[in-house]
């Protein structure tokens, strides 16, 4: 077994749905930022993992073949909202293997306005994820599915732990201020708990500004082998020390509770392996890029992955334990929810953020003494992609 790095990494400033090149374009360009970085030639990558949810058969394809005709694998990966780090998991494998010493994950997504409705009408579409919200909260037919789940965990976090509406918008008002010295950010534009709260009602307590955008973007990153970075003299190249990916059990809708429907168990099982094969534990992150789709979801996060005991999130969020100065440094570059969520790019976004700050390349959002990074990733319907990175 060969130990697997990311040496490169590349992705696009993320646009709302329409002002965006098309997919193909987008995936292009995050690639060759990838390859300049890595200092690497596509005609040296010999497996390719590409991660999309809006897309076609063979999309995947369609992007990288602008890149040459090379004959290698590549295989398209849809995983929901975990399909670009579920490429990465896949090629970290490849190389771990030792199949590929010389790997590539890909994600990208052409978005479209709004909150997407299921794909289909004719075939069952997320039919735990119904069965059980309509057993704890009621169903509406004509309502997007993130926005009824997402809500209904930010209800319960509300009811039993005694959440202030003005503690989720302070994450938003968190993930702003991170986001304004972020390139690549959608919206770098500070905000206020006030202007949070009262922006437009969504569902239930859910505001705009608690909800990511509708997002189109790209992200790519390249994995080696040990052998490969040493032969190459990739220094700057950052380990993956430790990845999982989990799905969901039957207590993740039997439990009776939102936050295990959108996650928190999935999640918790991903994270107790990667911290166990990376032989660290929440107390050693430094940095984290977690899935903050919805304020509600950053703190179904926090504790799900270890930051908090449950019931103690709003003392961790009003002391600031979130940012810069405090505990660990959570989403600094602003997170899905000011950065954007092109859904397949997302994960890999989330590690081009890490890698940056792992080597100590992100300008003003730079963690300062970052050595140990986790991304985390979940995708409903379900899967959940956590990786610890190390310097």
């Amino acid at each position: 077994m060969s130990q697997a790095y990311i040496a490169g990494v590349g992705m696009i400033p993320f646009l709302k749905p329409g002002k965006s090149e098309t997919y193909e374009k987008m995936a292009e360009a995050a690639v060759r930022a990838a390859l300049a970085d890595a200092g690497i030639d596509y005609s040296q990558i010999e497996e390719a993992a590409v991660g999309y949810t809006m897309g076609d058969s063979c999309n995947g394809q369609e992007a990288l073949y602008r890149l040459g005709l090379t004959g290698i694998p590549i295989v398209n990966v849809e995983n929901a909202c975990a399909s670009g780090s579920s490429a990465v998991y896949l090629m970290r494998r490849a190389v771990e293997s030792g199949d590929a010493d010389i790997a590539i994950a890909v994600g990208f997504e052409q978005m479209p306005q709004g909150s997407p409705m299921n794909s289909f009408a004719d075939r069952p579409m997320f039919s735990k994820i119904k069965e059980a919200t309509r057993a704890i909260q009621g169903w509406e037919e004509d309502t997007a599915i993130p926005l009824q789940v997402f809500g209904g965990a930010y209800n319960e976090l509300k009811r039993q732990y005694g959440y202030q509406d003005e503690t989720f918008a302070m994450l938003s008002v968190k993930s702003r201020a991170h986001a304004q010295h972020n390139p690549y950010a959608l919206f770098r534009e500070t905000t206020t708990v006030e202007a949070v709260l009262n922006s437009k009602p969504i569902w239930g307590p859910l505001t705009l500004f608690q909800c990511s955008p509708s997002t189109c973007g790209a992200a790519a990153a390249i994995i080696v082998s040990e052998r490969v970075k040493r032969r190459l003299g990739l220094d700057r190249a950052v380990r993956i020390a430790g990845q999982a990916l989990a799905t969901d059990v039957d207590e993740s809708f039997s439990s009776m509770s939102m936050c295990d429907v959108v996650g928190a168990k999935v999640s918790a099982r991903a994270a107790a392996k990667a911290f166990d094969l990376a032989s660290v534990g929440p107390e050693d992150i430094d940095v984290v890029e977690l899935h903050d789709c919805f304020t509600s979801n950053e703190i179904v996060c926090y504790e799900a992955l270890g930051f908090t005991k449950p019931g103690e999130s709003e003392k961790f969020i009003v002391e600031k334990q979130n940012t810069y100065g405090g505990r660990v440094v959570v989403n600094p570059s602003g997170g899905l929810l000011s950065k954007g969520h092109p859904i397949g790019a997302t994960g890999i976004a989330q590690m081009c953020e890490l890698v940056w700050q792992l080597r100590g390349e992100a300008g003003k959002r730079q963690v300062e003494g970052a050595r140990v990074a986790m991304q985390h990733n979940v995708g409903l319907g379900g899967a959940s992609v956590v990786t610890i990175l190390r310097k």
